[in-house]
């Protein structure tokens, strides 16, 4: 059965040769088809990009265009490799089983080959801002990289995010204080007061509750990060938190969420 041809969205799909990863990278570009002259382009990256196609992301983006939700943007979405677990992560360290030791070398195929790429195909000089998305360990990649890069990001998305990425074993004396990386860094790290986090999480994300609280550890670790952010200096005008009730740790859960991101990124006025 052939798909339907969409009025408001095209999607087109480039494929990188990346030196540094040393594979071939899948790319799929989704791009408005009404935009006016000299369009201001702003750009969302969004990891597993092999997840936008399952939603379908396409339908997603022409409901919101149908109903004039969102301003026009162009969605760059990476395909993920056989290294995945390697690949994201956070650049400061690896976690404690080692994974997540090639996320130095995930962001510098970013700003080095797909950004470079991206304005090259598409004619864009600049972007007017940029934002960086993803899902559960593609979600903690694209929170590290915009956090490591914050003069190249205004937003960031985070889904079901790997937050409990740790240096430390739990039976090698973890603490929560000090082992989890992304929290870590947010601690070390220096505000940027136009950075601006949608944290998405669900109540079954997962069954692991380690501090024995009551609450699972998805959203533990996602509360705790904000506690991170707010004494970096950031607000609730900053952070959005969107926890949905009976949320599951897979792409329906996302698919669901992601027009309310895209309205919080994008947004235009409701009209009367």
């Amino acid at each position: 059965m052939e798909k339907e041809v969409l009025q408001h969205v095209s999607t087109e799909r480039l494929q990188i040769s990346s030196l540094f990863l040393e594979r071939e990278v899948l790319v799929d570009v989704y791009l408005p088809q009404q935009v006016l002259p000299n369009h201001e382009w702003s750009l969302l990256l969004v990891n597993d990009g092999q997840d936008l196609v399952r939603m379908p992301f396409d339908e997603i983006l022409e409901s919101l265009y149908e109903t004039q939700s969102i301003s026009p943007i162009m969605v760059v979405s990476l395909h993920c490799g056989v290294d995945r677990k390697l690949e994201y992560g956070t650049v400061y360290s690896a976690d404690f089983k080692g994974r997540g030791n090639k996320a130095g070398l995930y962001s510098k195929f970013i700003f080095t080959e797909l950004l470079p790429l991206i304005r090259k195909t598409y004619h864009i000089k600049s972007f007017k801002e940029k934002a960086f998305a993803g899902f559960s360990l593609g979600g903690l990649s694209a929170l590290d990289i915009a956090w490591n890069n914050a003069a190249e990001f205004n937003k960031v998305g985070v889904f079901s995010g790997s937050l409990w990425w740790r240096r430390k074993a739990y039976e090698d004396g973890y603490n929560d204080e000090v082992d989890r990386l992304m929290h870590l860094q947010v601690r070390m790290g220096t505000f940027a007061p136009w950075l601006q986090f949608f944290i998405q999480t669900g109540t079954l994300d997962e069954n692991e509750d380690r501090n024995k609280n009551g609450i699972i550890d998805s959203i533990d670790d996602a509360l705790d990060l904000i506690v991170e952010l707010k004494a970096k200096g950031y607000t609730d005008a900053h952070i959005t938190y969107h926890e949905m009730d009976g949320g599951k740790h897979d792409v329906p859960t996302w698919a669901a969420a992601f027009p309310a991101f895209l309205q919080w990124g994008w947004g235009l006025p409701t009209k009367q």
